[in-house]
């Protein structure tokens, strides 16, 4: 992508003089039959300091760059993407039934899915660090679809006004002018604020090695791993300059193509010489690790990921699995977010846009068990939560959250506390007796937190007949007898005193 200073809407670009006009017309190709146009044009590359012209396109011929642009690419498009309304009370809901649940989380443009369009923009800004999509609007309001851009074809323009623009080349070879509004930018690391910068053209000379090594073995194979160069001793001399031609070119047939590596015959007492570094001296193998290495320290990809299991135990890919959640994807994550929640939704609109990373962080079944135990025993995590968590369906009456029966709250802990001190003053009872009264009292304190509950609540339902049940340690049958002829919920002693009822005469 590219930035040009421009002061008006008049303004003509003068410079598609001379060979640029060669470029530009080489620019349209018929071989592109996408909606978005010509895809596939890759603009002139740099050429690195290795020899190597180095592209985004280029970078991809390294399997190490596709594994790491793949991995960042299908992650992302497999996040579950949730949009949330804010509650008053601090909670939030999720949100279906919005114009951009549906243009996210449906279908984003009539040629893509959710997957494929959120595929292609993440490759975008891991080769380009930029990504574009053309927005489309309704006369509501409401964004019906979002076209992808290849950002090679989109120039940004700076106005005079201090605002800017977008020129967009189409594939017929022409340009179209979109204002800021009608165009998704969405950047990556960018150094001032208007375009993301490219991570293939920061790492043009390590990609430059890391493409010229891989030429470099390719045309060793292909001589059937043999150093290449030499030359040959002749004692005497060639008659003429075309002489000279005419015996090299015959030498190289003889040695090239279908007849390498057959016996040579040389005349005259002519000694061939090899003349060639091997690729111990170079530590080609050495080099091209390093190289893989490199890409993936690039694209903050843990090595174990594009298969590189040098230094690979069972605790380190585990924390860096963990690693690259938080320190790699969390930050596209955000990225996401961010532009989506103040670029796409109009002012106002107090939605929340989330990408989902529960799947990434779910672990193993001993992990997800031990975690789901400890919030049901704890209160802050109900049975039917866990079982939606596990895809699994709601079961009636597993809507309400357990707590101990060793945890009161602090209203009860006071009573039970004022309860104990009084009957402290009374005289020591027997053994037996002590047992009968401390029995009782706790019949009476549970009895009394019970009534408080239901009350509050307003309810006698099934599930305050199973904690009924496991408190007193009764049969449910038991407690659904007693419910039948319960005292009013609006009568909290007298409910009270029928539970204490019931606990006893157990």
């Amino acid at each position: 992508m590219e930035l040009y200073q421009v002061s008006g809407r008049s303004h003509q670009r003068t410079n598609r003089m001379g060979i640029l006009n060669i470029f530009d017309r080489f620019r349209a190709s018929t071989s592109d039959r996408s909606p978005w146009g010509d895809f596939y044009f890759e603009p002139v590359s740099a050429r690195s300091i290795s020899g190597m012209r180095v592209s985004a396109d280029s970078a991809m011929r390294l399997a190490a760059v596709y594994a790491c642009v793949r991995i960042l690419s299908e992650t992302m498009a497999s996040l579950p993407l949730v949009v949330y309304r804010p509650r008053k009370d601090g909670g939030k809901d999720r949100v279906t039934d919005h114009w951009l649940y549906q243009l996210l989380g449906k279908r984003p443009n009539r040629y893509q899915n959710p997957f494929e369009w959120r595929e292609m923009l993440q490759g975008h800004l891991a080769l380009r660090g930029n990504a574009f999509c053309q927005i489309l609007a309704n006369s509501r309001g409401e964004i019906t679809e979002l076209i992808p851009i290849h950002p090679d074809r989109v120039r940004m323009e700076l106005l005079s006004s201090g605002d800017y623009r977008y020129r967009i080349r189409d594939q017929a070879g022409s340009e179209i002018v979109l204002p800021r509004g009608e165009v998704w930018h969405l950047r990556g690391l960018s150094s001032d604020g208007l375009i993301g910068l490219s991570p293939i053209d920061l790492s043009r000379e390590s990609l430059g090695m890391a493409l010229a090594a891989q030429d470099y073995g390719a045309r060793f194979f292909s001589n059937d791993a043999k150093p290449t160069g030499g030359w040959i001793e002749f004692p005497g001399t060639f008659k003429d300059p075309e002489s000279k031609r005419v015996f090299r070119e015959s030498y190289q047939a003889a040695q090239s193509g279908s007849n390498r590596g057959k016996v040579l015959v040389l005349e005259n007492g002519m000694k061939f010489h090899e003349v060639g570094v091997t690729n111990k001296d170079a530590q080609f193998l050495e080099l091209r690790k390093f190289q893989i290495t490199d890409i993936a320290r690039l694209f903050r990809v843990p090595p174990h990921m594009i298969a590189d299991l040098d230094r690979a135990t069972f605790s380190n890919i585990e924390q860096q699995s963990l690693e690259f959640v938080m320190h790699t994807m969390t930050p596209w994550a955000e990225r996401w977010e961010a532009s989506i929640e103040a670029d796409l939704l109009p002012d106002g609109d107090a939605l929340e846009i989330e990408f989902d990373f529960a799947n990434l962080m779910r672990g193993d079944a001993a992990s997800r068990s031990a975690y789901y135990q400890s919030g049901i025993q704890n209160g802050w995590l109900t049975r039917n939560e866990a079982r939606i968590s596990e895809n699994l369906n709601p079961i009636a009456g597993l809507d309400q959250p357990l707590r101990p029966l060793n945890m009161v709250e602090e209203d009860d802990a006071e009573d039970a506390e004022i309860e104990s001190q009084d009957s402290d003053t009374d005289a020591s009872p027997e053994p037996d007796q002590q047992l009968s009264l401390r029995l009782r009292n706790l019949v009476e304190s549970n009895a009394q937190r019970l009534a408080r509950r239901i009350c509050k609540k307003g309810v006698l339902g099934s599930n305050e007949i199973n904690l009924i049940a496991q408190t007193f340690s009764l049969p449910l049958s038991a407690v659904q007898d007693w419910a039948q002829g319960a005292p009013s919920l609006e009568d909290e002693p007298a409910l009270s005193r029928s539970l204490i009822q019931l606990g006893i005469h157990k």
